[in-house]
């Protein structure tokens, strides 16, 4: 069976039909000329799209329990996947790996159970042939559950147990993002709910928290309606008195610190990124954008799915630079602490390194082996507050690495390896000695910039899609894929 692109079209362009989004139907069908097409609309059941992904979704399933004589793993089917596991990168690999090495630590368990209870009994020469049949059979079973036991017992030493953490509910669907503010230990959080809260975390030392709900509604017949929109985007400004939220309804909003809507701004492109500038200007791309970032009070950078970064100042129509050498979409880019360096990942596998002085880059690092999804700069170098640590820059990958950069020479200078599924976010802490990352994996890790080791764990209910230290850089947050925000203290 296979199916053409025309189809996938098709198959699209009826579910919007289904849905009721019958503009955004229309425009889908001219741009992917539909009318052009020999399917016989007639003869497609409803909820085709729904059905076809299902059953994709229960072969991925199947795919995952079965072993390659057809057997079950464990004798039974693996736990149903969501359609988010389903199609992250290596998901397949890394579940069998985890039911291989469950099965390794059974029989590892019953080898030494039979041993225990049949060694007196036989003659002592079948013994040892049974054993060496055992031990040749079994020694790379052995070396997976000797291996997954050591990993274990790592994880162990440097978990941050459920009673040192904190989850905060209150969201009804994923949380995208998460900021604190850079004053007050309050927590910004943005939903799919069409929601951002604001958590206050330092009213009560006893783990209690209190939240504010900002409800992004609409205006319609006189009357305001929740958009049902997603809320993927969030920023405080610098001294901590406004929070400004982006949402998938096309409108932009700027809030007190209260939780008061201050004003309201209609975008014409959806919004993916928003940022206060150091003037408290809110700045919006021309186009859809993947990220923006600012280099100064009048100028910053953004990049998009043209595969260009644009860097443009305030009430100028055209840029000053743009800078050309990515092979696919720029996914985010960043300056770095004194500004006269600019950051770029790109789902070409590559970090490459500008300077407003050339127009080739600087550095173009490879190392990852698939997509990059994010990059931070380390808050130490010259210009900072931490002028005597290097400058280092953290990249985040699809291939389940983190990375650090020495970016004076152009050299990785610690992988970091220990997620098991894309890594979607990475925050140094404020003084730059440690770093957080994020992976679908569940997990939140805290590593020691300076030497690369595992310093603390902690594995929460849903996936990472984002992590930030609080000022003090005694608190890190985590917004998850379940709906839950948490820290580990």
């Amino acid at each position: 069976m296979s199916i053409s692109s025309d189809e996938v079209n098709f198959l699209v362009y009826r579910y919007l039909q289904e849905s009721g989004f019958s503009h955004s139907a229309f425009t889908f069908g001219i741009e992917s000329h539909i009318s052009q097409s020999n399917i016989n609309g007639a003869l497609v059941p409803p909820a085709a799209l729904i059905s076809i992904i299902q059953k994709g979704l229960q072969y991925v399933e199947a795919e995952v329990s079965i072993n390659e004589d057809g057997t079950l793993f464990d004798g039974r089917p693996i736990e149903s996947l969501s359609l988010i596991d389903a199609v992250m990168p290596d998901v397949v690999q890394t579940r069998q790996q985890a039911y291989r090495d469950k099965l390794a630590q059974q029989q590892q368990q019953q080898q030494q159970a039979a041993a225990g209870s049949g060694s007196s009994t036989g003659p002592q020469g079948s013994t040892k042939n049974g054993e060496g049949a055992a031990n040749g059979e079994e020694n790379g079973s052995h070396a997976l559950a000797n291996h997954h036991s050591e990993m274990m017992e790592v994880d162990r030493d440097v978990e941050i147990p459920q009673s040192k953490a904190m989850v905060l509910r209150g969201h009804e669907s994923e949380v995208f993002i998460c900021a604190w503010n850079p004053v007050n230990d309050l927590l910004a959080s943005g939903s799919g709910d069409s929601t951002a809260r604001i958590w206050n975390l330092s009213e009560n030392s006893t783990g209690g928290s209190t939240q504010l709900v900002l409800r992004h509604c609409i205006r319609e017949g006189g009357q305001d309606v929740p958009s049902n929109k997603d809320v993927t985007s969030l920023d405080w400004n610098s001294e901590g008195t406004l929070l400004a939220t982006g949402s998938y309804d096309g409108f932009a909003r700027i809030w007190t610190k209260d939780g008061k809507t201050l004003n309201i701004y209609i975008i014409l492109v959806y919004i993916i990124h928003c940022c206060f500038s150091r003037k408290l200007c809110l700045c919006f791309p021309t186009a859809p954008a993947l990220d923006v970032d600012w280099q100064s009070n009048n100028t910053f950078a953004s990049c998009s799915t043209d595969m260009c970064i644009h860097v443009c100042k305030l009430g100028q129509d055209r840029p000053v630079k743009t800078f050309q050498g990515h092979t696919n979409e720029v996914n985010a880019i960043k300056w770095d602490p004194t500004g006269s360096l600019l950051a770029s990942c790109s789902d070409d596998m590559t970090l490459k390194i500008w300077s407003m002085k050339q127009d080739s880059c600087v550095h173009d690092l490879q190392a990852h082996s698939k997509e990059i999804y994010t990059i931070k700069w380390s808050p130490t170098g010259p210009g900072t507050n931490n002028p005597n640590a290097n400058l280092m820059l953290a990249s985040a990958s699809f291939d389940s690495t983190v990375r650090l950069w020495d970016v004076e020479r152009g050299v990785c200078i610690h992988t970091l390896t220990r997620h098991q599924e894309p890594v979607y976010s990475v925050a140094f802490s404020p003084d730059g000695r440690h770093l957080a990352s994020g992976s679908f994996d569940k997990c939140v890790h805290i590593w020691n910039t300076q030497t690369g080791a595992l310093v603390h764990s902690y594995r929460g209910t849903g996936g990472i899609f984002e992590v930030c230290w609080n000022a003090t850089g005694d608190k890190v947050g985590a917004s998850a894929s379940d709906g839950s925000v948490s820290f580990p203290a």
